[in-house]
């Protein structure tokens, strides 16, 4: 087949290493061509350029910043992306002829391209749901809703579930929320489809351990908690914040924050501030060195906004599943993370907020290093049964077949 990818993530090549290169790099193993789109943001100063990698095409299209950058930039970038997408398409892909259109949220703008090649091709259409947009906007208070500019989104979205003829969402939650607040929807063709990756587990000697934890001013015998990912508005870091003071003078535990985003500058805003003896901030690492440090680590971190009452997923989850290192979730009421991950032994959660509950969590992972061991043995074990590119490809491929 000949399959069409929109995303706004960018993948330099096929074999990148996150949920969707894993994915798209299924499909070509499997013998599909590809074909995928995506942004090259201002800030990178780059034109519309096409590379190709056997039966890979990737078509980076120059567009406004949208990620990590202002909210009026990111609104104006979302409106205009769709045009600029199919403008591209038109010019380097008029020759394919297409069987499947894949494409992810955000952006909720593609319909216009999702329609196009719809019509000109009879191709299948098949939306990756990783993202509610504009009710989480709504949530963080970053949109009033009723308002003209909600409505505009909300129509926006609308017309995008409506295109497609598939909706895999990240986990049952999700999938309740859908059809829930959008009664419109045919219910037969919303399923759970989980972020996912190609496992690549590889051990780390006691010897490397070491050594990266000395580099990181780690205690070799402190119990580690990392958070990496993104570090914004969604992720409530004002709770990370806390739960970092409350536990400011202890020697047995340590925190590692890594990552970036809107929100960075409030975080390394305290770290200068207090210095904290037992927690490092890291501003980002390529992905290798970072899972490397994950491994070095105890147990992963997961943040969540408790004001959503939209069900997320984050995709970080896989790096700690993949690592053999358990979770511990402070999030909403809302998303099933935690339900989830206490449900299949591989985690604790409680309410982003909750600072009893949270340091109850960290006593009890911080006291049992064998608890924390089989956590980990049955969160790798979870992701293999569950959260695999194959299964994510399979579910797709069950409606084409």
């Amino acid at each position: 087949m000949n399959i069409l990818f929109l995303t706004l993530v960018n993948i330099e090549s096929i074999n990148d290493r996150n949920i969707y290169a894993d994915l798209m790099r299924k499909f070509n193993n499997e013998g599909h061509n590809m074909y995928i789109v995506i942004p090259t943001e201002r800030r990178l100063k780059q034109e519309t350029e096409i590379f190709k990698q056997d039966r890979v095409s990737i078509l980076k299209v120059k567009t406004l910043n949208i990620q990590k950058t202002n909210i009026i930039e990111k609104g104006i970038s979302t409106l205009l992306i769709e045009n600029k997408f199919l403008t591209s398409i038109k010019k380097y892909f008029s020759g394919v002829k297409f069987d499947l259109i894949l494409y992810s949220t955000p952006p909720i703008t593609f319909t216009k391209v999702i329609r196009y090649i719809k019509q000109r091709d009879k191709a299948i259409s098949y939306l990756l749901l990783k993202d509610i947009f504009p009710q989480n906007a709504v949530d963080l208070g970053m949109m009033n809703k009723g308002g003209l500019i909600y409505r505009y989104f909300r129509n926006k979205e609308k017309q995008l579930y409506n295109i497609s003829d598939f909706i895999g969402c990240m986990s049952p939650a999700n999938v309740s929320y859908l059809i829930k607040h959008n009664p419109e929807i045919d219910a037969s063709k919303v399923e759970v489809n989980p972020n996912s990756l190609e496992p690549d587990y590889f051990p780390v000697s006691k010897e490397e351990i070491t050594k990266i934890r000395e580099i990181n001013n780690i205690p070799l015998d402190a119990t580690a908690f990392i958070y990496g990912g993104n570090i914004g508005k969604p992720q409530g870091i004002d709770f990370l914040i806390k739960v970092v003071e409350s536990n400011f003078k202890r020697n047995d535990i340590y925190f590692v924050v890594v990552g970036s985003g809107t929100e960075f500058h409030k975080i390394k805003a305290w770290f200068d501030k207090f210095n904290p003896i037992n927690a490092c901030l890291i501003a980002g690492l390529p992905k290798a060195e970072y899972d490397k440090l994950v491994k070095a680590c105890n147990v992963g971190l997961i943040l969540l906004d408790n004001r959503f009452t939209i069900s997320n997923y984050p995709s970080r989850l896989l790096s700690y599943l993949e690592n053999k290192v358990p979770i511990l979730a402070a999030i909403d009421i809302n998303s099933d993370i935690g339900k989830i991950a206490e449900k299949n032994g591989y985690g604790f959660w409680c309410i982003n907020g909750d600072l009893n509950l949270m340091n109850h969590h960290i006593n009890s992972l911080a006291s049992n290093t064998t608890l924390v061991k089989e956590m980990g043995n049955k969160g790798f074990e979870y992701l293999n049964n569950n959260y695999t590119s194959k299964h994510s490809y399979e579910i797709i491929l069950s409606h084409i077949n």
